[in-house]
């Protein structure tokens, strides 16, 4: 029996990230170059965001480029580039199909002008789409993305916009690139390792994390599956005792 059959619809997590770890090691331990395991890696997005649609969590967020990674070889940087852009060219059709709405968070303008543009017409071609919204986290780092908020909020005070003594959890949420968002209830990470690399550190303060040793090429919607339904068998308790929920 699937673990789709098991999940619980009532109790299903609104929104899920997910690390993609493992390319290119999965890449090398079959003797190929790292970008052939970027290429198999669009498989496994294809069935996260279908089983993500297909069970009802209504959004996704991958992490799909940090801002670290922009201190890997160029030559990687630039096939990962030309490989965003191909990819969300191919798959437009499969956004539109499943009612996908494209999302973007990161410093975007440190992308190549053609991602960029590749990036803004996707979002406007799916602006109307209400099944899934799809977060693809590029160029980010979650400290940086801290600062910036700190330093939007301070901008505020000082121009008497905003009362030190009114400064809430919620106005750092609303000023961190996933304003309009959930928090993530269930964080997975592929490739076995176990740490959250400066990915929405502010938001997955509660955030159930799941960690598997398999690499991300090898990642099927069956995982998905399989991880929703661990994570509707975990007590999340905010700080409560077992008695009060």
């Amino acid at each position: 029996m699937s673990f789709k059959e098991k999940i619980n619809k009532e109790k299903l997590p609104k929104h899920v990230a997910i690390i993609m770890d493992g390319n290119g090691r999965w890449a090398k331990g079959i003797g190929k170059l790292r970008i052939f395991g970027h290429q198999n890696g669009v498989s496994a997005v294809r069935e996260a965001m279908e089983g993500c649609v297909d069970v009802g969590v209504q959004y996704l967020t991958l992490y799909a480029f940090s801002s670290e990674n922009w201190n890997r070889p160029k030559l990687e940087v630039k096939a990962l580039m030309e490989l965003l852009v191909n990819t969300l060219a191919k798959e437009t059709k499969t956004f539109m199909q499943n009612g996908v709405r494209l999302n973007v968070i990161g410093n975007i303008q440190d992308l190549p002008k053609n991602c960029q543009a590749r990036l803004i017409d996707t979002i406007e071609l799916t602006k109307n789409n209400s099944a899934c919204v799809l977060t693809l986290a590029l160029s980010y780092g979650s400290r940086a993305e801290i600062v910036e908020a700190t330093k939007a909020i301070v901008q505020r005070v000082a121009a008497g916009e905003l009362r030190i003594d009114d400064i809430s959890e919620k106005t750092i949420s609303e000023h961190l690139f996933t304003a309009d968002m959930p928090d993530p209830d269930l964080m997975i990470r592929t490739s076995g390792e176990q740490r959250i690399s400066n990915y929405l550190l502010y938001q997955m303060a509660y955030t159930e994390f799941c960690f598997l040793d398999k690499m991300w090429p090898e990642f099927t919607r069956e995982d998905l599956y399989e991880a929703i339904y661990h994570y509707q068998h975990r007590e999340r308790r905010f700080g409560k005792t077992s008695e009060q929920l």
